[in-house]
């Protein structure tokens, strides 16, 4: 059975090529897939499945998290672009290489580049947050901010490459790279034989293509579901229409999946072998880092927790699910802003108005009310010119911090009965 299978994924029929020689065929295969598992490991942490009760409980299934935000970069853009690498011929090698990335695939590339010694250049967006650039620099390649999304990042670095006649390496959309990511598939399989459902994180379609068509191979049976930002689903719109499309523009948190345009080269295998795509909202990231360091002591990038905010939309239970964490490279402003908006929406922040007399005692007596529900004040803004008499009323926000909803609405209740007539109000922190 697999061996019918590896005949049926060959892009053509070539013959065996060396591990320097450059490869433009048989990739995505089983064997070209062993090979790929073998080479990673030079360079690759064994990222083992971490089991999750908290999120197994939740959902009604057996959650397993493939924790690539582990690895040395911090991502699992590593095993393509080594891979990659590894299969170029020396003379490709000496041209350097250049390649476009959001961050990780970027740190990849240049762990990649200064392990075989060859010069890189990395055309990152302006929009990558500064630990994805900083980090990219220390591995010794040249970084170039340029466009504010991968799409304008990548036309600047195919300039590049034709100008200066660097090999250029596609972070997503390259065979070699798909093959590179797929190796995760292998490991997935080593930990939990008996896995039902992998999620997988959806930019480009690189890490899909490699892990699903290898999935695949080793169990045509598996479920491999796609997951995309709601604002940069190009594709889930490409699936459904058949063919590659591209979006006007893309809108999320999510920077390492902000792609407008699927891989072509890669399109094939993800219709091929992707089950479903499932798309989710920014607001459900936010929750999910929450949960992830709250519940796995874990920091995880956004675009890493789209298979974790998906679990809420698999309509599955009792099934074995593997969620790939696909990397944890996060600056701490995006990480600050991110916990503060999810505090806000648990309901563990939260901000109401209350309008109070101008009198002494009247701040001491609200403080009493919330003390006594064991509210935690953490900001006032005391307003005396929201009425023209302001003996008549002053209006104080206040931002208290609670264990939750139920916890809010108790708090909210005893100043309503305490007459002070409290309305929520959007919280700034």
């Amino acid at each position: 059975m697999l061996k019918s299978l590896i005949r049926e994924e060959k892009v053509m029929p070539t013959g065996k090529k060396k591990k320097s020689d450059t490869v433009k065929g048989d990739l995505l295969t089983l064997d070209r897939f062993e090979e790929a598992s073998e080479i990673v490991k030079e360079v690759t942490k064994d990222t083992k499945l971490v089991y999750s009760a908290y999120l197994s409980e939740r959902t009604g299934n057996k959650v397993y998290l493939k924790p690539e935000n582990m690895q040395m970069t911090g991502a699992y853009k590593l095993r393509g672009a080594y891979y990659k690498v590894s299969t170029m011929s020396e003379a490709d090698r000496k041209k350097g290489i250049i390649t476009a990335s959001a961050g990780n695939h970027a740190q990849g590339v240049a762990y990649a580049a200064k392990a075989f010694g060859v010069k890189a250049v990395i055309v990152m967006p302006t929009t990558t947050p500064l630990i994805k650039v900083n980090r990219t620099k220390e591995l010794g390649a040249e970084v170039i901010l340029y466009g504010d999304v991968y799409d304008e990042a990548c036309d600047k670095a195919l300039e590049l490459a034709d100008k200066n006649g660097y090999t250029f390496i596609h972070p997503f959309d390259d065979l070699a790279v798909a093959t590179g990511q797929g190796t995760i598939a292998m490991e997935i399989f080593r930990d939990l034989p008996v896995v039902d459902y992998i999620l997988v994180p959806i930019g480009g379609g690189g890490l899909a293509a490699g892990v699903a068509t290898f999935a695949k191979l080793l169990n045509p049976k598996i479920k491999i579901i796609g997951v995309e930002p709601e604002g940069a689903a190009c594709m889930k719109a490409s699936l459904e229409a058949g063919r590659v499309v591209g979006l006007e523009g893309v809108s999320t948190i999510a920077d390492g999946t902000a792609v407008k345009t699927p891989g072509s080269v890669i399109f094939p295998y993800v219709q091929k072998n992707l089950d479903k795509v499932i798309t989710v909202k920014d607001e459900e990231l936010i929750v999910a880092f929450l949960d992830m360091v709250e519940n796995h002591k874990m920091v995880v990038e956004n675009s890493g927790l789209l298979t974790v905010a998906a679990l809420d939309h698999l309509k599955v239970k009792n099934k074995r699910v593997v969620s790939i964490l696909s990397g944890g490279n996060m600056d701490v402003i995006t990480m600050s802003s991110v916990v503060s908006q999810g505090l806000i929406m648990r309901d563990r922040i939260f901000t109401v108005s209350v309008l109070l007399p101008d009198k002494p005692g009247q701040l001491s007596q609200v403080a009493g009310v919330i003390a006594g529900e064991n509210g935690n004040v953490i900001k006032l803004e005391h307003n005396q010119f929201v009425s023209t008499n302001r003996n008549a009323a002053v209006e104080l926000r206040i931002t208290l911090e609670a264990f939750g909803t139920e916890h809010k609405e108790k708090i909210i209740d005893t100043l309503e009965k305490s007459g002070y007539k409290p309305k929520i109000v959007r919280t700034s922190i």
